[in-house]
């Protein structure tokens, strides 16, 4: 039997065929090599990835400075009695994003007689230099060297609370609800009695030590 005879245009077809895949396959297969060793790379941090950008957010940080301990206080050794509830005056800012918050801390404190002077959202009325949107991430207090007691007074209503010193005059509070909100203490919960003597929150400096941040802008005053 004679074997048949292979049209040669066909064979050249087939071989040019077989070239190409080849080099596309070898093509493919570098390009994966070259993106391997890359990644490799960026993991061990040989080089930094091309595209890599910190995330941004309107989320404003807190001062670094340490929270004011205590004042001394005349009369009273053991240091400064909390005050009553009705000679602290507070504002109150929804600094969280979510609504409804800084309503809901400006009911349960004016139960219990704090003098609250006004709500509003941090953003928009507490400082006319912040960004639309901008929020914070914990619950915090500002307020004033004359209003360090009062700070205390109010601070002790909550399980935790940054304490931050600014530049304001008189010993008005401003409570900035953040992300992490937590609600009020129950009352009966709040570790505070008339004539005992508050305790200095932990790593806090002299209030004379400590470098105040600018006080707010309220836009309203514009």
């Amino acid at each position: 039997m004679s074997t048949p005879v292979q049209d040669p245009a066909r064979v050249a077809r087939r071989r040019r065929e077989h070239e190409r895949q080849a080099v596309v396959f070898g093509v493919l297969v570098a390009f994966l090599l070259v993106a391997a060793l890359g990644a490799l790379a960026v993991y061990t941090g040989a080089i930094s990835a091309p595209f890599a950008r910190p995330f941004t957010s309107n989320e404003q940080e807190t001062t670094s400075e340490p929270p004011p301990c205590l004042p001394a206080v005349e009369d009273q050794p053991d240091g400064a009695l909390p005050l009553p509830y009705d000679q602290v005056q507070v504002r109150i800012f929804n600094a969280s994003g979510m609504s409804g918050l800084a309503g809901a801390n400006q009911k349960v404190l004016a139960q219990r007689g704090f003098e609250v002077l006004g709500t509003g959202n941090y953003n928009s009325t507490y400082d006319a230099e912040l960004a639309a949107g901008s929020t914070l991430a914990t619950d915090e207090l500002r307020f004033g060297r004359d209003g360090v007691v009062a700070a205390y007074t109010l601070a002790a209503q909550f399980p935790a609370m940054e304490m931050v010193l600014d530049d304001r005059e008189g010993a008005t509070v401003d409570l900035l609800v953040g992300e992490a909100y937590e609600r009020p203490l129950d009352e009966a919960e709040v570790p505070l009695a008339a004539d005992q003597p508050l305790t200095n929150v932990e790593g806090c400096a002299p209030v004379d030590e400590v470098e105040p941040v600018p006080a707010p802008t309220p836009a309203e005053e514009e």
